[in-house]
């Protein structure tokens, strides 16, 4: 069994200015740059010929590459804990497009179709089940107004997700090109 998800790796103006950022909440686990990445449909644990038949059907899907920039932090959380902090992206339109091609290509092999609502996000920082141990309101308040210029997405990968005892790591297994656009 594998565990995939499908993914845009951020290019490394993103990535830098994220990394730049990190630090400064108590309890935090920050990702590291190889974590960095906008997921665009979790698949989860499949086997090896569930895994050629996702890595096929995403070969099928097509779309005009588009523009990404960062726009703003926030943070995820339940019943008040919060779990994680986040890296806003955007426009959300493009990514949402292709979230949904994808979707309906894994749909195609046989995989369930995404039931969650969509918000393309870069997780910045993971905590444990007792959620954030220190106040997580000076990192925001000074990370705010976090945006960036925008970068031209050109691909979108396959990931394949192996949980250690340092957390995930995650290496791209195939990489599927998006069309030119005219900027």
């Amino acid at each position: 069994m594998t565990r995939l998800f499908v993914a845009i790796r951020p290019p490394r103006l993103l990535r830098e200015r994220l990394l730049a950022l990190m630090g400064g909440v108590m309890g935090a686990r920050w990702q590291s740059d190889e974590q960095l990445h906008v997921t665009l449909r979790f698949i989860g644990e499949v086997d090896r010929h569930c895994a050629a038949d996702v890595a096929a059907a995403l070969g099928s899907v097509h779309h005009a590459a588009f523009d990404l920039a960062l726009d703003g932090i926030g943070h995820f959380d339940r019943k008040g804990r919060i779990e994680s902090l986040w890296a806003g992206v955007g426009p959300h339109e493009p990514l949402k497009a292709l979230h949904q091609k994808i979707d309906q290509a894994l749909v195609r092999v046989g995989l369930p179709g995404e039931q969650r609502a969509y918000l393309p996000h870069l997780t910045l920082a993971r905590f444990g089940r007792a959620g954030a141990t220190g106040p997580v309101e000076p990192f925001l308040g000074r990370t705010a107004g976090l945006s960036s210029p925008p970068v031209r997405i050109v691909d979108f990968c396959l990931y394949e997700s192996s949980l250690g005892r340092d957390g995930a790591s995650y290496t791209i297994v195939e990489r599927y090109p998006l069309e030119p656009a005219a900027r």
